[in-house]
């Protein structure tokens, strides 16, 4: 039996949210699901296909076997726009008859890499996933919004992971109808956006990749861009950063996870201060506010894995043996396990969800016409050249016995290192590297020393009245006393170079 079938090519945009597997019934109790104007369920079996040395992969090119029924669909998904949750890419679905065909994709390039008979040759299962979904539809402006619930399984090499997601897909209705349909529903049940397709965990557990706390990348700039385009790239980047920790910080005993969520809102809001001359100032209203709490609370618990880490166990090392160490250190243990309990509490609330939903919004809705032409490079050029002045002038009025002078400079240190990454796609690589350098060697110092002079206060905290452990950090202080005095000793050379430090120049024509 033959038949013609067309290829249909869409432009996929979506918002992927992860659901608290604890919220799956309260979700399909929501009062909104009732306004769906369809509901329609389904079981679903997909397998993707790569070769073994996941080259499809490599090229950003996804390919799956979707099973209705008795009948298999054949999709090609392409890497398109993902920014922390919400993704825009080209796909291709056409009816599979037994054998791949890429007749339909209407990008050459990539046809015709598909369509070579040594590849097609080489191409074999990587995952499955099988799962439940539910389908509601509600109408927005001239289109509609299609959501959808799945529960069920990722597979691969043995090993399996739950899903359990929600994803809002535009069906003719405009970008903000999603966030508002999201955001409703995210009142009542913990929806955080995710960053990670279910392709994508598939292939983690075909290569059997454990988990680590994700870093910042390169920022996503061209010359071209005007500075608020750059700014909503930048701070997406540190969305997309903050949420690729999110699960480590929830289900790890790795500290690094928070860490790395804490440097992503310390990124972004430093991202705001940076570009708030091109920014409406109701964009940084509703980004500030909610980001200084989460940091907060991200960096009690951060302050407190260092004071154990690096201040109490060194010295704990050193000394095993020594009752009243043991005793404080439990002490911070303890204090340090209820940090970090109240910061995941935190991070699986409904509150955490809303808030990157609502920044997400905001961004996305930024005016792309009607702000002034700047171009990007004479922009950055004209903050750097501000930040370094404040940087001297901070340098100049560094005494090594005033701590407060050297936290002063440390955050200063950090504001044009965070600016110089921002631009990094705008300076020559080798020149930004070796002033990069010299501010990360600046800033950990200082940042020793911040450590060290804040953990005086911290331990006496812990220590409270107790005689025993008032000793206790005597005996730490006394221990950490020759470090502090050999970081501040490399201060004054510190300052001499930051005083001769230059500016690599920019290029404009970058990207």
């Amino acid at each position: 039996m033959f038949s013609i079938a067309k290829a249909v090519m869409a432009e996929e945009v979506e918002l992927k949210l992860a659901l608290a597997a604890g919220h799956q019934a309260r979700f399909l109790r929501h009062p909104l699901l009732k306004q769906a104007t369809l509901r329609h369920a389904e079981n679903l079996d997909n397998i993707y296909y790569d070769t073994a040395d996941l080259s499809l992969r490599r090229r950003g090119i996804a390919l799956r076997l979707r099973r209705k029924g008795r009948d298999w669909l054949q999709t090609v998904k392409l890497a398109g726009s993902s920014t922390a949750g919400l993704s825009s890419r080209p796909e291709w679905e056409t009816p599979y008859t037994g054998n791949f065909d890429f007749s339909a994709v209407d990008v050459p390039a990539v046809r015709d890499w598909l369509q070579r008979p040594k590849l097609l040759s080489r191409i074999i299962p990587i995952c499955e996933t099988r799962f439940r979904r539910i389908t509601w539809k509600f109408p927005a402006g001239h289109g509609a919004v299609m959501l959808t619930m799945d529960r069920g399984w990722i597979i691969a090499n043995g090993r399996r992971e739950a899903i359990s997601e929600v994803e809002l897909e535009l069906a003719g209705a405009p970008v903000h109808a999603i966030f508002k349909l999201a955001t409703q529903l995210a009142q009542r049940v913990a929806l955080t956006p995710s960053v990670l397709s279910k392709a994508e965990r598939g292939y983690r557990l075909h290569i059997g990749a454990p988990p680590v706390p994700f870093k910042a990348g390169v920022m996503p700039l061209s010359a071209a861009m005007p500075p608020f385009e750059a700014f909503r790239a930048i701070a997406l980047s540190c969305l997309e950063h903050l949420q690729q920790n999110h699960a480590g910080a929830i289900a790890s005993d790795d500290p690094e996870y928070i860490h790395q969520m804490r440097v992503a809102t310390r990124r972004l809001r430093a991202a705001l201060r940076l570009f708030a001359p091109a920014l409406p100032e109701t964009l940084s209203d509703s980004l500030r506010e909610p980001l200084a709490a989460l940091t907060k609370e991200l960096g009690r618990a951060r302050d407190l894995d260092v004071l154990l880490t690096e201040i109490a166990n060194p010295v704990l090392s050193a000394l095993p043996n020594e009752p009243r160490l043991l005793a404080l250190a439990s002490d911070i243990t303890n204090r340090r396990y209820t940090a970090r309990a109240e910061a995941v509490t935190l991070l699986t609330a409904p509150e955490y969800g809303r808030m990157l939903l609502t920044a997400l919004e905001s961004l996305h809705a930024m005016p792309t016409t009607g702000a002034p032409m700047i171009e990007l490079p004479g922009f950055a050029a004209e903050r750097l050249s501000r930040l370094r002045k404040k940087l001297r002038r901070l340098a100049a009025a560094a005494d090594i016995e005033n701590p407060a002078s050297l936290h002063a400079l440390r955050i200063g240190v950090k504001r044009l290192r965070y600016a110089l990454e921002f631009f990094s796609p705008l300076i020559p690589q080798r020149a930004s590297g070796r002033v990069l350098k010299q501010l990360a060697t600046m800033q950990d110092t200082l940042g020793q020393l911040n450590d060290l002079t804040n953990a005086g206060a911290l331990l006496m905290d812990c220590a409270g009245d107790d005689p025993r452990l008032r000793e206790a950090v005597t005996l730490i202080g006394g221990w950490h006393g020759p470090h502090y005095a050999s970081l501040l000793a490399g201060i004054s050379a510190e300052l001499i170079r930051l005083a001769r430090l230059r500016l690599p120049k920019l290029d404009r024509t970058a990207g």
